[in-house]
């Protein structure tokens, strides 16, 4: 890990405002997908966002790498805000930030060749067409396919190999940055561990940072330096991965890890939006089974109770 003091990735007080339809007929109303969440990612780092559908990391992952702005806060990059920052740098973005999907056809059209959907990437990062065909080999080496896989279609290949691919075609650009968005939740057991050693192996040899998304404990665990959990559109807790699963401070945190142990269940439903009006309390004060008279008063601050162990809850 790159011992400098600026974060490679920061998002400082980061919301995303979205509206949706009340009935039929009914009135539209915004609600934060994403309120207040402030994050940072050190160079040569994975951070795993952990929480369950609905809880805002993959609006997170999408404000990472511009797919969508903020409503409000900034998303740094080397300092540099990602959305006002000079053209030049703006421009460099797409080469230095990737993102792998859940669905790798989200990265390979099935209507163009393997070798064809990388040497794009290629393209974009300035490589002349005269070396692109080399590199598309190498590419695919290092990811643990045969060259030959190149001339073929995405439908060909298996879940694991085009998510393969589709990490072929992150790392094309040569990033400092991969946002991984469940990139191993529709695969079997069997084929995650393989592609989960894959992206720690390059993250070694190429000194990659990763946010890492996901909802399985067991895979931020393997995955992850440092932890934040996520619910209802806010960090609740974060702190380094072994203080998160070893000391959690947060009811929700010990929710998941009971659940992931197969002691216990998630609540069922989606996790609450705040109404972007306003709202005060706790979070996850519905679900929370230790709540008391002061949980539904002001929200509580995100804050630190051990030494790089930060959570949201007036009972830790």
């Amino acid at each position: 890990m790159d011992s400098r003091s600026t974060p490679l990735l920061e998002l400082q007080n980061v919301s995303r405002i979205f509206s949706r339809k009340k009935g039929f007929l009914g009135d539209r109303q915004e609600f934060y997908a994403v309120n207040g969440v402030s994050l940072a990612l050190k160079p040569g780092e994975t951070l795993g966002l952990v929480g369950e559908s609905g809880s805002g990391k993959s609006t997170v992952a999408r404000m990472a790498v511009r797919l969508l702005s903020p409503s409000a806060g900034r998303v740094l990059l080397d300092g540099r805000s990602m959305f006002t920052a000079d053209k030049a740098f703006r421009q460099s973005l797409p080469r230095r930030v990737q993102m792998v999907f859940q669905d790798p056809y989200s990265s390979l059209n099935p209507r163009l060749r393997v070798g064809y959907s990388i040497g794009e990437a290629l393209a974009c990062a300035g490589v002349p067409a005269r070396e692109r065909k080399e590199r598309v080999a190498a590419l695919l080496a290092q990811v643990g396919l045969e060259k030959d896989y190149a001339a073929r279609f995405p439908h060909e290949f298996s879940g694991g190999q085009r998510q393969r691919m589709a990490l072929a075609r992150a790392l094309a650009p040569e990033p400092e940055l991969v946002v991984c968005d469940e990139p191993v939740s529709s695969l079997d057991a069997s084929v995650q561990a393989q592609v989960l050693n894959l992206l720690k192996d390059n993250q070694e040899r190429l000194g990659l940072s990763y946010l890492f998304i996901s909802h399985d404990l067991a895979v931020i665990s393997h995955m992850s330096d440092r932890v934040a959990v996520m619910y209802a559109g806010r960090i609740l807790e974060t702190g380094s991965a072994a203080d998160i699963f070893m000391n959690p401070l947060h009811p929700y945190t010990r929710e998941l890890l009971e659940a992931s142990r197969g002691r216990g269940n998630v609540g069922s439903g989606e996790p609450g939006k705040a109404v972007a009006s306003g709202g005060s309390g706790c979070p996850y004060l519905r679900r929370c089974g230790q709540a008391g008279l002061d949980c539904a008063g002001e929200a509580p601050e995100l804050r630190e109770i051990r030494p790089g162990h930060f959570a949201r809850c007036s009972l830790a």
